[in-house]
């Protein structure tokens, strides 16, 4: 069993949004994104989908998106991104998954070896993101985080490894620890997958490690619309 990531897909079946007006990295990136898909993994695999899985508005709306996952080898694992609007409900989502997908959201699943938890995230509070109603949100996210560990921590029997996804990246712009990564650490997370960045990133954020966690951005324009293989 291997662990791979890619996020920020933005599905769209019905072509309302393309995303090539953001840049040639996203000209027929699904192609190159479901071929590399093909040729690296297997039935047995585990793909995780770090949120903004479609633009989709409602739930029945992203319901034929879901067929692109169904094409696809591996079991999926979810979590919600900022422009992931049609995640309403968690029961909901989870009532519309395909076979071998799994939807996270402030809790966590056991497969194999491995424990999977998390949620959204938020942006951390710097610079212009640095307002009262930002931090409300983020130090809410923060109490979720824990939430989602402290899940991970009951179903950890047999030493098995915890992998923390979210969407917003778990650190500052110059990737300095931060309450969650902290968080990360005292729970003993073996790493940790985030997406949501585009444009101009940070070199420091493809790959870091503080204090034993390893982070991995998978923003699939970021990453070349190839699988981050994370384990």
């Amino acid at each position: 069993m291997r662990v791979f990531s890619i996020s920020d897909l933005h599905l769209d079946v019905n072509n309302s949004k393309p995303m090539d007006i953001f840049g040639p990295v996203w000209n027929d990136y699904l192609d190159a994104i479901v071929t590399d898909w093909n040729n690296r993994v297997s039935d047995d695999d585990i793909v995780i989908l770090a949120g903004d899985y479609s633009w989709a508005m409602k739930l029945d709306e992203v319901v034929a998106d879901f067929s692109f996952l169904t094409k696809l080898k591996g079991t999926k694992i979810l979590i919600r991104g900022n422009h992931d609007y049609w995640w309403s409900s968690l029961s909901k989502v989870r009532d519309n998954l395909p076979e071998k997908v799994y939807a996270l959201q402030n809790d966590a699943i056991k497969i194999g070896e491995y424990i999977f938890c998390g949620n959204r995230g938020w942006q951390i509070p710097e610079g212009k993101y640095d307002t009262e109603e930002n931090r409300k949100i983020y130090f809410r996210e923060v109490i979720r985080t824990e939430l989602s560990l402290k899940k991970a921590k009951e179903l950890q029997t047999n030493n098995e490894k915890i992998i923390f996804i979210t969407h917003y990246p778990p650190f500052n712009s110059k990737v300095e620890p931060s309450e969650l990564t902290k968080m990360l650490e005292d729970y003993g997370v073996y790493k940790c997958v985030f997406g949501h960045l585009h444009g101009y990133i940070n070199p420091k954020m493809y790959f870091n490690e503080i204090n034993g966690t390893c982070y991995y951005l998978t923003s699939c324009d970021a990453v070349k619309n190839k699988l981050v293989e994370i384990d």
